[in-house]
């Protein structure tokens, strides 16, 4: 039974946590007050007391997920080989997430979590030589690429039911695999790497090493931004 006593024990985090599950299986437009109400015995109502609405809930979806980033402890090591580290902490928190992770976007600013990635970013790439502007421009590029590498993870897109999963690989496999290897040599020869990658943690690692690469490639650029 559904009562006034049931809403007060009503916890956020709860909460949070089935939305989570919810839009893990199912993605971010699954998850309604509604079915969040039935899952905890309440009236949809009563997650209004804690969530003013589904883009409430979906931010704070995105703190969890920041709020799972665990930042490296400062080293001696050079500034580029510590934001390698504090860059791969960020992916592995939202891996387990792909169809989530965008949402970590705009609260990165706003979180406390976020906030605190974002300043020790900062403090690496200015430590490497970047002024402010060109750290925080930087920075902002570097977290999209690489949100954009989690939510396109060629594995997380396809289906969650392994065998289903398999299949469906299989089949794109195929069809690269039947395109004249005369004309489309490469893609032939790499359809199986195209379609999927033969590691997930080497996927991850690749492209934390391009992004880390690219920002060490331009450190020594005379300018990096066009003065109005």
């Amino acid at each position: 039974m559904i009562t006034k006593e049931t809403s007060r024990r009503l916890d956020p985090e709860r909460v949070v946590d089935t939305a989570l599950a919810i839009a893990d299986d199912e993605g971010p437009a699954a998850v309604s007050f509604r079915k969040l109400a039935a899952q905890h015995d309440v009236t949809p109502m009563a997650l209004y007391r804690h969530f003013k609405d589904k883009d409430d809930l979906l931010a704070a979806l995105g703190d969890r997920l920041l709020a799972d980033v665990v930042l490296p402890e400062p080293t001696d090591e050079p500034w580029d080989k510590q934001l390698h580290a504090l860059l791969t902490a960020f992916v592995d928190a939202l891996r387990a997430h792909p169809r989530l992770a965008d949402l970590t976007l705009p609260r990165i600013l706003v979180a406390t979590p976020g906030l605190a990635l974002a300043e020790r970013a900062l403090e690496l790439l200015i430590e490497g030589g970047f002024s402010v502007d060109d750290a925080a421009e930087i920075g902002r590029q570097s977290i999209c690429s690489l949100i954009a590498l989690v939510t396109t993870d060629p594995v997380a897109r396809e289906v969650s039911d392994p065998e289903a999963r398999e299949a469906s690989l299989r089949r794109k496999r195929a069809s690269l695999s039947a395109l004249s290897p005369t004309q489309y040599p490469l893609v032939t020869s790499a359809a199986g790497a195209l379609i999927c990658p033969s590691s997930r943690d080497r996927y991850y690692a690749i492209g934390v090493d391009l992004v880390v690469a690219g920002i060490r490639g331009v450190v020594d650029q005379p300018t990096l931004r066009t003065s109005v």
